[in-house]
């Protein structure tokens, strides 16, 4: 049996729809905080069970007679986060899970000026700690964050950036069918999986030639300092603590933290991952970014 926490999310959902794809439905669960949200997944035969990372003597049963377990990483941020990581893997443990699998990242070590990654770094070593065989799954840093962060200055034309490195983004999507792939392959990896990436490592400076490829108008890359863009971004709206995770990136990017690129991920997937242009062009289809710019 596997079990899947976060299946009603972006990456999990996917991950069970690939899942289906692969073995019977008997042999899948999913763990959510509300079942009315996967309601689709019930209609296709996936048993749910009510589990919430707050909730550890829930978490228990939610993840009772499971071969393999797949935390999703939590939405949250620092001890938040910690806590919530901390409190599924005992559940695991708990409730004699067979092996945890956990959504980390390819920049994950400790004292990363990108919070998350730091975060990453915390909850491997705590899987490490509970004597239940694990796999961390190292995700390389997904594509649609990267739109998320400067989607503005692709649409404004000018994308106005701290100083930067190359990282090797890579779509949610590939990484959610690699993560079913190693589900349906038990114990392929022990420990910390080599990173998960697209083929290609860019800068935010290929990137702008590559929106200007793909909406047919010139997009500027300028290079302003870490202050300028904090005090830019949070007075078009963002709130400062996510503002300062975001400059965090920068900071880790031009390190060469998210630089690397490996073939794991295409070999997981049969296929190359899709590119940053793919994700760009697809981006650009969806949020009107040519009009925008006309």
């Amino acid at each position: 049996m596997i079990v899947v926490t976060g299946a009603t999310g972006q990456l999990g959902h996917i991950v069970v729809d690939k899942l289906l794809a692969r073995m019977d439905v008997s042999c899948i669960a999913v763990s959510v905080r509300d079942p009315a949200k996967a309601e689709d997944l019930a209609a296709r035969g996936v048993e749910v069970r009510v589990g919430d990372f707050a909730d550890p003597a829930g978490l228990s049963a939610a993840f009772r007679g499971a071969d393999q377990l797949l935390i999703v990483s939590a939405n949250k941020l620092g001890d938040e986060a910690l806590r919530m990581h901390r409190s599924a893997i005992e559940a695991a443990r708990d409730a004699g899970v067979g092996r945890i699998l956990y959504t980390s990242h390819m920049g994950a070590r400790a004292g990363s000026p990108f919070g998350p990654a730091d975060q990453h770094a915390a909850t491997e070593a705590t899987l490490a700690e509970h004597g239940v065989p694990w796999t961390a799954l190292r995700h390389g840093f997904y594509a649609e964050s990267c739109l998320f962060m400067v989607g503005y200055g692709l649409k404004s034309g000018d994308l106005r950036t701290p100083e930067d490195g190359p990282i090797s983004w890579t779509a949610r999507a590939d990484l959610a069918e690699a993560d079913a792939a190693v589900l349906a392959a038990p114990g392929i990896y022990d420990g910390a999986t080599p990173p998960l990436t697209a083929t290609q490592a860019i800068t935010m400076a290929d990137l702008a030639a590559i929106a200007t490829e793909t909406t047919g108008r010139q997009i500027r890359h300028t290079i302003i300092g870490d202050d300028t863009w904090r005090e830019e971004r949070i007075a078009a709206g963002m709130p400062p603590l996510a503002a300062d995770m975001l400059l965090g990136t920068f900071r880790a990017a031009r390190r060469g933290d998210f630089a690397v690129t490996s073939s794991v991920l295409a070999g997981l997937l049969g296929r190359e991952p899709a590119s940053m242009h793919d994700m760009v062009t697809a981006w650009s289809l969806a949020n009107g970014a040519e009009a925008a710019l006309s």
